[in-house]
């Protein structure tokens, strides 16, 4: 492809219009008025593929001819600061692997995550929502509802699956916050990667001599039976603490923002006293915010056809999770509006195939717990700032809010 031809590909961007926070980016969405699998132009010269269709999604994500391994020649680099993240890629373990050494390692984990095991956890996040509940309505008014309850709740659950001292939160919390943004060195991920992987290889060394009965002990039982290495663990470990608290903080946030711009969504959530009604809103906020937001990166293997469009062996990939969860032909002719009263649950905020969000029904069973409670417990609750004034993270490869001043 000559460079004339490189230049009118339109460019890649994730940039989400003022005053319109949560819509995916207008560079997304003109794409999308394109077709559904287009060629885009990355800031390195690249052309890969940029899918947004939800059919085409789910198509690239659950074909076996496509890679998810950093090191596959042809994987698109989506930033300058995406590149030089690959130098700590390693400490995310098997979910930037193809099978079958992904499938290998994710086995070790997937019982401690499934739907039955998630849900004998949920009076334990009751409690902890309901103490945090409580220890804001005692402190001060406003407050910041990311420092004071979006971060904790998920961090303080995290660490009872796990096995780790919620002592460590502003620790671990900190060095998270530098690998995901965007903005960060690649210096400084690395050394925060490396202290995340030195904190919890401490950790996992003191569940070998004394096993409990949380995740990490768990993993080190494979290790004495010789089924993990203790570095694998130690990966597995960083990754879950990583993902286990940063998400679902972001999306506790930027969730009740979203219901406090939609006054009449909040007030049917907030007199709602059914199960089923709670959980479909909780997909609905998924599929609506979307923060995982600017692409998630594969890269062909094969020659293969996808939306009508022949992508060859060594082509990359962009497929876009906003756009698909906006899609008329799959959630109705009014996507882009928040209802929770919308079946929102084919969404595939965390992704598809064989590389979706292993943490999912923890993530589902603490949003549940948190918008089930938050407004019934403080039904006053409003936002204390302008919404022009919110910093929002863009920035980020998680998207969220760095803070969300509310009163009540």
């Amino acid at each position: 492809m000559d460079k004339s031809t490189i230049d009118a590909i339109p460019e890649y961007g994730t940039s989400r219009a003022p005053g319109c926070p949560f819509d995916p980016a207008p560079a997304m969405l003109a794409r999308r008025e394109e077709g559904p699998v287009v060629r885009v132009r990355l800031w390195d010269g690249s052309t890969p593929w940029l899918v947004t269709g939800y059919a085409e999604h789910r198509a690239v994500l659950s074909d076996p001819r496509v890679s998810v391994a950093p090191t596959t020649p042809g994987m698109p680099r989506l930033s300058p600061s995406e590149a030089q993240a690959e130098a700590t890629a390693s400490a995310l373990s098997f979910i930037l692997m193809d099978d079958p050494e992904h499938a290998r390692l994710r086995r070790m984990v997937t019982g401690a995550f499934s739907v039955k095991r998630i849900e004998t956890m949920r009076p334990v996040a009751q409690r902890i929502v309901d103490e945090r509940i409580d220890t804001m309505l005692a402190g001060p008014n406003p407050t910041d509802l990311v420092e004071a309850f979006a971060l904790p709740v998920p961090s303080l659950v995290i660490c009872e699956l796990l096995g780790v001292p919620y002592e460590s939160h502003d620790f671990f919390q900190r060095d998270s916050r530098v690998i995901i943004n965007r903005d960060s060195t690649a210096e400084e991920r690395r050394e925060a990667a490396i202290r995340l992987y030195m904190y919890l290889d401490g950790l996992v060394g003191e569940k070998l001599d004394d096993p409990g009965e949380d995740l990490l002990s768990g993993l080190t039982g494979r290790i004495r039976a010789g089924e993990l290495s203790r570095e694998e663990a130690v990966q597995m470990g960083v990754l879950m603490l990583f993902a286990g608290h940063e998400t679902t903080a972001n999306m506790i946030a930027l969730g009740t923002l979203a219901l406090l711009e939609h006054p009449a969504q909040l007030d049917r959530l907030r007199q709602s006293d059914d199960p089923k009604f709670v959980a479909g809103a909780v997909e609905e906020l998924l599929r609506y915010l979307t923060i995982t937001h600017g692409g998630t990166r594969r890269v062909a293997l094969a020659d293969l056809e996808i939306g009508g469009q022949l992508i060859r062996a060594g082509e990359g990939i962009v497929v876009v999770n906003e756009t698909a969860n906006r899609d008329p032909a799959v959630f109705g002719d009014d996507p882009d509006r928040l209802d929770l009263d919308r079946d929102a649950r084919r969404h595939v905020t965390f992704g598809y195939g064989i590389h979706q969000c292993l943490g999912q029904s923890l993530a589902r069973m603490e949003l549940q717990v948190v918008y089930g409670t938050l407004y019934r417990r403080i039904p006053t609750l409003r936002l204390a700032a302008d919404i022009d004034d919110i910093p929002f993270k863009h920035d980020g490869f998680i998207y969220g809010v760095y803070e969300l001043p509310v009163a009540w």
